[in-house]
């Protein structure tokens, strides 16, 4: 189900979820490339023009494209008190009905781990999705080492589900996962 992309904003109570535009450039870049050393380690090999202007079109252009199709969902979260840019959040690979389902990932800057901004905003974009998108499930996956990760998605009320082989390349190589799922909760039918 396609939504309307400029007129979608989740709000809790110390973030927000914006779709990332064009203007968010310079915020984005200073973000990414102030924590590189730190994300490094847990997403794919960055482009060679990582954070480039031409790296930032080429992102929108392709969420954009899946917003509109109702693929994939991709946010920036700012922190309420401030308008401060902390990281990002997307549901991506979107099936429909029979599925209902949708993948998580997320990012934040590293001056901003540790203080609860990420359990927040999982939890809030899963019962977005829950509601708005009438998924049934999200599914999500991480580092067996990515304690902090791990905390989150237990923290939003995620389930272990088992461990995948070589499931993402993260840094270069073919990276085993555990996988966990959350379903909707009963009462959100």
């Amino acid at each position: 189900m396609a939504l309307p992309l400029r007129d979608t904003l989740i709000k809790g109570d110390r973030v927000v979820l914006v779709p990332p535009r064009r203007s968010d450039y310079d915020e984005w870049a200073s973000l990414r490339t102030a924590s590189r050393a730190y994300l490094e380690r847990w997403e794919p090999l960055w482009p060679g023009d990582a954070h480039s202007k031409a790296d930032w079109a080429r992102r929108l252009k392709v969420w954009t494209a899946a917003w509109k199709e109702g693929r994939a969902y991709v946010f920036l979260i700012r922190r309420m008190s401030d308008n401060a840019l902390i990281g990002g959040i997307s549901l991506t690979h979107v099936r429909p009905w029979p599925a209902s389902s949708a993948s998580l990932g997320y990012w934040l800057g590293q001056e901003f781990e540790g203080h609860g901004y990420m359990r927040d905003t999982v939890s809030l974009i899963c019962d977005w999705a829950f509601a708005r998108l009438a998924l049934w499930r999200i599914e999500a996956g991480t580092l067996a080492e990515n304690n902090r990760s791990r905390n989150v998605l237990e923290a939003a009320g995620f389930e272990e589900e088992g461990y995948a082989r070589a499931y993402l390349e993260i840094a270069g190589e073919r990276r085993d996962h555990v996988l966990f799922g959350l379903v909707r909760p009963q009462n959100q039918s």
